[in-house]
């Protein structure tokens, strides 16, 4: 049975790779008359860091100074995101695609993608790869080989070209 592609989760961070990246989820889509749905993640603090912010500024003032710039960092977040698909958009005139949906969410990249590819019931997976690390020209970025791990669907990982 030939697997169809309806649905690609598009994960980014907003860099040169990811934009690199999103050129193939274009094609996948216009390839297979797919639809893109893109996710970002803003990643949560550690408990660690976390707990010496609390120490320093207090637990009301650090909740205070959290609600207030997390929504607006999520705004300006979604606003990036929509003017990074009507770029994309507009460079891939020979490829049309269509945008599902913009997801931001709050959390571990890893767990929220991975819970976004089973409650959007995305086909596939297509992401940058950054490759920090002491071997980074070996490996893909931690994040990346978490999702290929785990994901119980195709995932597409792409390196930015030297």
């Amino acid at each position: 049975m030939i697997p169809e592609i309806k649905k690609i989760l598009y994960a980014t961070d907003l860099s040169e790779n990811a934009k690199h990246a999103f050129s193939y989820a274009a094609i996948l889509a216009n390839r297979f008359d797919a639809k893109i749905t893109v996710i970002h993640v803003l990643e949560t603090i550690s408990t660690n860091a976390e707990l010496r912010i609390v120490e320093y500024l207090g637990k009301d003032r650090w909740k205070e100074i959290q609600e207030k710039n997390k929504q607006q960092y999520i705004e300006n977040t979604k606003k990036s995101l929509n003017n990074f698909c009507e770029e994309m958009s507009s460079n891939s005139t020979s490829c049309p695609f269509l945008i599902d949906e913009i997801i931001v969410k709050e959390g571990l990249p890893v767990e929220e993608i991975l819970k976004v590819v089973d409650s959007k019931n995305c086909d596939m997976v297509v992401m940058g790869t950054h490759g920090y690390g002491i071997i980074a020209n070996a490996l893909i970025g931690s994040n990346a080989r978490h999702i290929v791990r785990r994901c119980k669907k195709p995932v597409l990982v792409i390196r930015l070209p030297e």
